[in-house]
């Protein structure tokens, strides 16, 4: 009994977040978007997208340093080195226009897939 409970347990768990590769093909858009509204360092991006999720996307600092990396490397974002308000020292990045012009592409790709999905969920028969 008890490793059954386990298992509902497990399987809500898995039902309240993402897949790894839902979370893995929604990184880039997520920083674009959110870097849209201003700059901000690493682990405040990954709050920021935990809070919006409902704690349903829990992104990694080791999952999210070489994306960032990566997304400087084809001039998305840039960064820079600032002291916070609390005084400790740490990266911020920010969009570039390269970045604002993949944020509409991103918006236009994710906006078809979910146009996509929506319609054929509409038109399905709901199971009971």
């Amino acid at each position: 009994m008890e490793k059954k409970l386990a298992s509902l347990a497990e399987l809500g768990y898995a039902l309240a977040m993402l897949s790894k590769e839902l979370v893995a093909a929604s990184t880039v858009p997520l920083v674009l978007s959110v870097l849209a509204g201003g700059e901000d360092y690493g682990y405040a991006l990954i709050q920021r997208v935990r809070g919006l999720s409902g704690g349903r996307i829990e992104w990694t600092e080791g999952m999210l340093y070489p994306v960032l990396h990566w997304m400087e490397d084809q001039h998305l974002i840039e960064s820079e080195w600032k002291v916070s308000e609390g005084g400790r020292r740490r990266k911020y990045y920010r969009l570039r226009r390269e970045g604002v012009r993949a944020l509409e592409t991103e918006k236009n790709q994710w906006l078809a897939v979910h146009n996509t999905l929506a319609n054929l969920w509409k038109t399905q028969r709901v199971l009971t």
